[in-house]
């Protein structure tokens, strides 16, 4: 089973879309799999598209009435996912933004990835639209993140789109005290690493942008820039001891 892991809060205008774009990808990639959406106290029509799809869709929605930022609503679909499984060396969970930051096309390769046993595989993306400035504090995300996080071999650690076999984040999740202790861009570095630390194989692919994107809630290149240097001084995760097999 892939279990699909949505994200989302005031996406009405992409989530439906998205869905059945996933959809469509695995009408031509047979797999089974099923949408898990986490509905973070949206405020626009994001519900009633969501009951919409539920209708035709494999989707199960987790709501919660007041927002509870990204990090928690990732791991909230994560730990479900972890819930949800009797064979949690075979099956998986991906990751996937709302706003098609990352095509849906992209789900068959890291599958696949994970078919050839990878249990940790991240979506890398090389986003030339962002501003200068903010591509370069992503570029520097390694060295600012030092010393408290490093996954050395991966060269992008922000796209949102991973897939992880389910034994891997069970590992993470051994009891019920939150895994993830930053929010925002900062909680996709750490939820890498953190999930790097018990991967026997980490792999990567590359990602694009899908054709349907919305423009992007960025943070701005300063205030990232800060978040990674706090993050590196207040984590303390393990250096993985996997290398990572990189695409050509």
């Amino acid at each position: 089973m892939i279990h699909v892991c949505i994200p989302t809060h005031n996406q009405g205008p992409t989530i439906g879309l998205l869905l059945w774009k996933v959809r469509q990808v695995f009408n031509t990639f047979p797999r089974e799999y099923q949408f898990l959406v986490f509905d973070d106290g949206s405020t626009d029509g994001t519900r009633d598209v969501l009951e919409l799809y539920q209708r035709a869709l494999p989707v199960t929605v987790l709501r919660t009435p007041t927002r509870e930022g990204y990090a928690a609503s990732v791991e909230r679909l994560l730990r479900e996912s972890v819930n949800r499984t009797d064979r949690p060396k075979r099956d998986c969970a991906i990751t996937l933004p709302p706003d098609f930051s990352v095509a849906p096309e992209a789900l068959p390769d890291l599958v696949r990835r994970l078919e050839s046993g990878a249990d940790l595989v991240v979506g890398e993306q090389a986003d030339h639209r962002a501003p200068l400035l903010l591509r370069l504090v992503r570029r520097s995300a390694p060295w600012l993140l030092r010393p408290g996080l490093s996954v050395p071999g991966v060269r992008d650690l922000f796209s949102g789109c991973y897939a992880f076999r389910l034994a891997t984040l069970k590992r993470c999740f051994q009891d019920q005290s939150p895994v993830l202790k930053t929010d925002g861009w900062c909680a996709n570095a750490e939820l890498v690493a953190r999930a790097a630390v018990h991967a026997r194989q980490i792999a990567t692919v590359l990602v694009s942008q899908g054709r349907a994107a919305q423009p992007a809630a960025r943070p701005g290149a300063t205030a990232l820039a800060l978040g990674l240097l706090r993050a590196g001084r207040t984590l303390h995760i393990p250096t993985p001891g996997a290398a990572v097999e990189r695409t050509a």
